[in-house]
């Protein structure tokens, strides 16, 4: 009989010992990365009603010159984050059970949808960092819908974010883009979910990969590093591309803005589609709103960039091009323009 408890604890330690150290890893980076200096950033944003300078507000007239000075100050600002997120990214796929994944997020409804949602909010990450995370669970056949609303919460339902905002341009934009943002989340993910391939694999292929991954007697950490690299080779060389493709457009993206243009809804359009595209670090859409609203920028344009700058981006569609359908992605991106559209014209009206 003791043999036999014994036997039971180290079974029991072995199947549980993994997700504990996925949650001490996500725990741990979230903190250091995240919520401790979110929470000293607060102070400042109540202070000062502040949270730092536009990223960009340098204006350099060569595209070369955009490129370097931007990508520079984007990957200054969101390296630790993007090295944390390709880690947890790699390790959902090895230390967390499948079966549990399917369980919480496998099933293409409201449910697993709301679930994505509300699982994305202790990560407060920006679209690109929360990108790698949602490929890992997507290579873990969790539902489109699921995957979806974790990848568009981080950023647009980040409660930090909420905070800085209230702080710094009123706590009615806070509402407007909470409510908002609720929309977007759960409206995109389920719209995209109904449009997806249905994601049945015939039996035999689904027993293959079980037989497989049975047989793979391969270590943890050779597991985890070869997750690793598949992960990061998809997702981060383009990423980089895109950013300083995009830091070089910023010259032709963002127009001069002067007291001409005040609240004219006419910019609603192209900024929601400037919004979509552009890529920035987590909370930066707040300063730049704020320098631009300084400069004449109207209410209802302004709204436009809160909901689609932070919301995605090209580089973050185009890491996630090996996870989803590529008429999902083009939904996603089409539906982030119409609600930021959309929440400017409320925003114009209300605000």
């Amino acid at each position: 009989m003791p043999s036999q408890s014994l036997s039971s604890s180290s079974r029991s330690w072995a199947f549980w010992y993994k997700p504990v150290l996925f949650l001490l890893v996500a725990v741990i980076g979230l903190y250091y990365v995240k919520w401790s200096p979110y929470y000293l950033k607060s102070f400042v944003a109540a202070d000062s009603h502040s949270i730092g300078g536009s990223i960009i507000n340098d204006n350099p007239a060569s595209p070369i010159a955009a490129a370097l000075a931007y990508a520079q100050v984007y990957f200054l600002a969101i390296w630790k984050a993007a090295v944390l997120a390709v880690i947890l990214g790699s390790l959902v796929q090895v230390l967390i059970p499948r079966d549990w994944l399917l369980r919480v997020f496998g099933k293409a409804g409201f449910g697993s949808t709301l679930r994505g949602g509300l699982f994305a909010l202790p990560g407060m990450m920006c679209s690109c960092c929360a990108a790698p995370v949602a490929a890992g669970l997507r290579r873990q056949n969790v539902s489109v819908g699921a995957a979806l609303a974790f990848w568009i919460a981080n950023p647009v339902l980040n409660p930090a974010t909420l905070i800085f905002m209230g702080f710094v341009l009123g706590w009615q934009f806070s509402a407007l883009r909470l409510v908002a943002g609720l929309v977007l989340v759960l409206g995109v993910s389920l719209f995209a979910q109904r449009i997806s391939r249905p994601e049945i694999l015939p039996e035999a292929a689904v027993e293959a990969v079980e037989v497989a991954s049975a047989a793979d007697n391969s270590s943890l950490l050779t597991r985890w590093m070869r997750t690793l690299w598949q992960l990061f080779w998809t997702t981060i060389p383009i990423y980089v591309l895109a950013v300083l493709i995009l830091g070089a457009a910023r010259v032709w993206l963002f127009p001069h803005v002067d007291g001409a243009m005040g609240n004219g809804w006419l910019w609603l359009v192209p900024l929601a589609i400037v919004g979509t595209l552009f890529v920035i670090p987590t909370a930066a859409e707040i300063p730049i709103v704020q320098t631009l609203m300084g400069l004449g920028l109207g209410t209802a344009p302004a709204v436009a960039l809160l909901m689609t700058l932070p919301s995605v981006s090209l580089p973050s569609l185009l890491m996630l091009r090996k996870s989803f359908d590529s008429r999902v992605l083009v939904a996603v991106a089409l539906l982030t323009m119409l609600v930021g559209i959309v929440s400017g014209i409320v925003g114009g009206l209300l605000l």
